[in-house]
This record gives structure tokens, sequence and C-alpha cells, in this order.
């Protein structure tokens, strides 16, 4: 299985060089290169068939075959072909040579897309084919450079001869009976050679569960020898001082926040280092959590840590938190970059003589010559905003500090135990009673007047107003709104009124400058990118304008819609947007029709997908050969269930059972690499 693919017969130098290109240096490599599509040339009733369906169908050629050329070496070749009663017209481009192999009266056997409305098939792999050449599903593999398809086949098939036999099985017997699964090497053969579709699913369903299985094994280990390794403070706090403190809140606490706060409070409690995410919808009541649960931190005897991505947030979060603990012997401070020197000499004395309780600040935290006199809990808020270096050094700020990751994006839980599995994930999935949800409405560009009129009837009540744009400057490869144009034209249109504009070229003096003036009142237009995402509190905005809507994913489109209806006045959010795509026109009706982050969530994952999601520079999300963790999500939970259970059982170490497991998850370094954060 790890012999070289050059002990294969025609491959060279050169084709081997590609092939690793490719991702293929051994005989295992090649057999676990799954064809990433399978078309189906099972011939059909055409009566089955749905609109823009790939199908293969069988009729009798019923007209001479029309070849007509266009440009530059481009055909295009039609002929009429009699199927189950009914005339279809099969259309070839490019292959002008087709004409002199098709004849009337011939049977044929074709494939394409269907177009019922016109009753025609093409496409770009249509071809005439001979029935004694169809056998159902034909595997469509990713190739490169010189290395063809049916060149890549015959290396598979001849790596089977030469060493199927060494295909070991790695699952346990007791897992092959429960999912009545099939056999490794029979799974591995019919995912390229696929006898026909049950015998196709079974092989992909077997192989679906292993790899979901090895990650999951590996997320486990990992989180196993974290929490034996890495032990944490054993907080001890009054329960009854923090009951006594809820109950002078002005408000109620939510099922779902009483729940994760239990959650977080067994942590601190508990031995084990707190490594935990808590993510809520915007406005779901998190900071209030993070604001009890430090509360708890200091009265254990131990400093607290509030990172934020930005200076004016963090100012923010200081005086909700001053106004929480009002009368109550906690000191708090903020530590940000724009401190003078006297100040901030005066912030890390106190800090490292443990005269401050709670700090608050962005990533000035984690600069050399910050010290801590007993840091024991730490909270990044909006973590996705730092790098993974960035939290790693405010972790290594104390002894073994329990860590608390928040974010208002709502992550689905497919995702939350594959990029998140080795952490506690909790969930504030229940709004506050009284909240008023945002109204989202959806126009077309040319309602551009009445969105005007309506903003200015927001401007005369005396509210603020968010216009959101995609671009900082005019494109010429996007015909989308700009930042700078925008608010040349709102400042022209809405003359009395004060346009204040925010990107990502700016400052972040000018940044923080800007938010504070409008969040002051000062400016009552905020022209933006979507810089203004993360957040700070503008209860007076109620109104959000987003320009071509239909450029940003669900998720980035609550979040920006999340900054609005932060007050007691009902809050609007215009859609513009004149989507050209099914996927567009989706995206605009669903944010009409929820406002529940974690539904949009589900939805976006599943329009666009895991890498979109997150964004390709995320770390920590996998890459699957075979498993989707869209589609595949219940496999997903059982192999992270089934996965806790044997890391966690004394026969996975010693059973006969599992050697194979053990010695598979060994070379693929599950004991002794530990996870990119």
């Amino acid at each position: 299985m790890f012999q070289s693919v050059s002990t294969l017969t025609g491959v060279g130098p050169k084709a081997m060089e590609q092939l690793n290109q490719m991702g293929i240096d051994t005989i295992q490599d090649l057999f676990e290169y799954f064809p990433f599509r399978y078309e189906d040339h099972a011939i059909r009733p055409i009566t089955e068939v749905q609109h823009d369906e790939r199908v293969t169908l069988q009729g009798k050629v019923h007209s001479e075959p029309d070849l007509r050329f266009f440009g530059k070496k481009k055909s295009r070749l039609s002929v009429r072909v009699l199927v189950d009663g009914l005339l279809v017209q099969a259309i070839f481009f490019n292959q002008p040579y087709l004409k002199k192999q098709i004849n009337l009266g011939d049977l044929l056997v074709f494939s394409g897309k269907l177009d019922r409305n016109r009753l025609a098939i093409t496409g770009g792999t249509v071809k005439p084919k001979t029935v004694e050449r169809e056998n159902g599903l034909e595997p469509v593999y990713s190739v490169k450079a010189d290395i063809k398809v049916q060149m890549l086949k015959k290396l598979i098939d001849q790596a089977f001869k030469q060493y199927g036999q060494t295909i070991s099985e790695i699952l346990p017997e007791q897992l092959l009976a429960t999912y009545r699964l099939m056999e490794r090497k029979a799974a591995l053969y019919h995912l390229h050679f696929p006898a026909d579709i049950n015998t196709f699913q079974q092989a992909k369903r077997r192989m679906i569960y292993e790899e979901l299985l090895l990650f999951q094994m590996k997320m486990q280990l990992f989180r196993k020898k974290r929490r034996e390794e890495e032990k944490g403070q054993e907080k001890s706090f009054s329960e009854k001082k923090i009951s006594m403190f809820i109950e002078k809140l002005p408000f109620p606490l939510t099922g779902a926040q009483n729940r994760v706060l239990k959650e977080i409070l067994a942590d601190l409690h508990s031995s084990y280092r707190m490594n935990r995410l808590l993510q809520g919808d915007v406005g779901s009541g998190k900071t209030i959590i993070a604001a009890i649960s430090l509360y708890a931190n200091v009265l254990s005897g131990y400093q607290g840590a509030l990172m934020v991505p930005t200076e004016i947030l963090a100012e923010q979060h200081v005086e909700s938190l001053q106004e929480l603990f009002v009368g109550m012997d906690i000191r708090i401070a903020q530590l940000s970059g724009s401190a003078k020197a006297k100040e901030r000499r005066k912030t890390l004395q106190n800090l490292s003589d443990g005269t401050i309780n709670i700090i608050v600040g962005t990533h000035a935290l984690i600069q050399e010559g910050v010290d801590f006199a007993n840091l024991g809990f730490v909270i990044t808020d909006e973590q996705h905003r730092f790098g993974v270096e960035q939290r790693r050094v405010l972790k290594t700020k104390g002894l073994q500090p329990d860590v608390m990751f928040m974010t208002a994006t709502p992550i689905p839980r497919t995702l939350a135990i594959s990029a998140f599995g080795d952490m506690d994930v909790s969930t504030i999935d229940e709004m506050p009673k009284g909240r008023k949800p945002v109204k989202t409405h959806w126009a077309n560009h040319d309602k551009l007047p009445r969105v005007i009129d309506f903003m200015k009837k927001e401007l005369v009540k005396g509210h603020q107003i968010y216009v959101i744009c995609p671009l900082i400057e005019e494109s010429e490869k996007l015909d989308v709104q700009n930042a700078i144009d925008l608010h040349h034209q709102l400042s022209q249109v809405l003359a009395d009124t004060s346009v204040g504009l925010m990107h990502g070229r700016l400052h972040h003096d000018e940044k923080d400058a800007t938010m504070s003036a409008f969040a002051n009142n000062e400016k009552q237009i905020l022209v933006s990118t979507t810089v203004v995402e993360v957040g700070v509190n503008v209860p007076n905005a109620t109104m959000m304008v987003i320009y071509d809507a239909d450029r940003f994913g669900l998720s980035q489109l609550h979040q920006l819609r999340g900054r609005v209806g932060r007050g007691s006045e009902q809050a609007h959010c215009i859609l513009l947007a004149n989507p050209k795509t099914d996927v567009g026109k989706e995206r605009m009706t669903i944010m009409t029709e929820t406002n529940d982050g974690f539904e949009l969530s589900q939805r976006d994952l599943e329009l666009r997908g895991p890498g979109d999601f997150f964004g390709v520079k995320q770390s920590g999300l996998p890459q699957f050969k075979i498993a989707d963790i869209v589609e595949d999500y219940r496999v997903l939970e059982i192999a992270r269930q089934d996965a806790a259970k044997l890391v966690n059982s004394s026969a996975f170490w010693s059973s006969e059972d599992y050697r194979m497991l053990r010695e598979t998850l060994e070379k693929q370094g599950a004991f002794r690499e530990s996870k990119f954060d």
C-alpha cells in the first residue's frame, strides 16, 4: 500500500511528477483518489427524466444529421432521434466527424442534459454510443496535464491487480456488523469500478463513515490528551453571591442563558482547563454571560481578561461592565494601543501587582511587557477576528488560564463538531423577551427613490442609519455600488444630514474617530463597507440599507443586520439587489423570511458549502476526500459519538480487535501531533 506509484507499468519520471502534483505518491493514494462525480449511463425512459437533468437515452435516428460551421473551428451537429415515441433533438458541439458515424435508422445511445421544454439533449460530454458499451455508472476524475482519465483508470485497475491483496480492514468487526458496512477492499474497488448503483452506494457509505470516524478519533484523542496534560485552576466561588448578582439584573436571564452559564461555571469549578466556544445570535445576551463568568473568576481570587477586535468596542465593554459592577469592589481597566505612555505605564503596573481585576483590550493585551499577577480566565470576543498566534499568546499570559471564545456568527452544528470538535460548544439559541425583530425588505435598485424617502422619515424622527456597500472604490470588474461614490451621492441628496464614511483602508485611528462620531450621533448616516460588521452598540440606529445585497452570504447579511434593532424602536433593513442568479434570489427571500441566525447559517452552509462559509483561510476546517459534512451530517454525528466511546474505552487501547485502527491512527500522527488551534 505504501509502495510508490512508480512501480506501476507506464509511470515514468514525467508521469510520476504529474501524479505527485495531484497528491498521488503511493499506491494507497491512488486507491483513495476518488472520482469527484459519477455519470449515470443507465438507459432510462424519457418520461422519468427531469428538466436539466443529465441522462442517457436510447432511440432510433429519425433524420439525417445536420452539420453547421460557425466561427473558427466551431461546429454544431443536430439530429432528431425517436425516443419512447417522442422526437428528441440531440445536439453535438465541435464533433463534425460524427456526421459520418450517424445513419438514418441507427439505434443510438446518447448522453447529455435534457431540456424538456425544447425536447433537446445537449452538453459538453454528449456523444453517440453503442448499446454494448453501456454499463451504468461512469466515474469522472479530476486530472491534470498529461494524465488523462483513461490513463488514470488503467493505473487504478493495474494497482488493484498487483496490490489489491495488501488492502487490510481497519474497522473492528463490531462496527462493521453494527452498521452492516462493506469490507474495505470491496468498498475501494466499487468506488472506482461500480458494478451497479446499489453496490456503489454501499461502497460510498462505508468509506464516508471510515473517513469521518478517523477524523473524529483524532479530535477525541486530542481532546483527551489536552484534558490529561492541561490541568487548569480549580476555582472556588460563592454560588450565593452569583445568584444575588443575577437577581439584581434589570432583566431575567433566558433559559438558554441559564443553561450555558451553568456549563461555564462547572468548567471554572473543575480541575480541567476550560476550552469553550460560546456562540449566540446577535442580541442573544452573550455579554452578560461573559460578565457573570468574569465575576465568578474574580470571586475566586483571579484576574480576568476580555480581548476584543476594536478600541471602540473595548470602551463600550468597559462602560457596560462598570455599570453592572457599580458599588462593588471590582476594578476594571482598559488597555489599548492608543493609550498615552503615562496612562499605559500605570495600567501595566496595576495589572502586574493585581490591583486590576478585569482588563479589557485589543491585541495590545498580548504585547510584550503586559504581565498579570494571576490571570485565571481569558475571554476572546469575535474570536475569528484574531489570528491563531494572537489567541495562543494570550493563553500563555497566565498559569493555564481557562479560555472561552465568543462569536456572534452562529455556526451550524455540523461545522461546530468538525472545525471545533476538540472544544466544548455552548449555544445561546433563545432571544430575550421583548426584543423586536428587525423587519427586512427586499427592493430592486429602481426603488431607490422610495428608499431615500424612507430614510428621510427615519432621520426626521432623530434616528440614525447605516448604509452598507461591497466595494471601497469603483471597479471595472464588478458593477456594484462603492462606498466613496455612495458617500458623495448621499451627502448631496441629504445635504442637511452629516454623512460619515468608513472602510478598511482607513487607519484604525480614523476608523475609531468615525465610529465614535456615529455612536455619539455627530454623524446621522454612516456609509461603510463590511468593517462595521463587528461591533459597536448604537441603539439609536434604526435602519440599514445594504446595496447589492446579493453579493453577500446569508451569515454576513445577518451579521450586518444585527447592527440595528438594539434600541426600543422598530428597526428596518432594506436589501437593495437585482440578483441575476437563483441562489441570489433565494438568499434575498430567506433574509426576509427569518431573523434566526442559526437557521440562516444552516441555509448558508447548504447554499455555499463549508469552505465559503468560513472563508478559504479558516484553519481547522478539514478537507475530506469523499465525505461532505453538509450532506453527511448524520454520519458525522454518529462517528463523533462512536469515536468518543472508543477513546474512553479500555478495549480500544488493548484489544486485538482495534489493533488495525490504532495502527492507522498512529501512521496518521494522531497520538503525537496536536491539533492546530
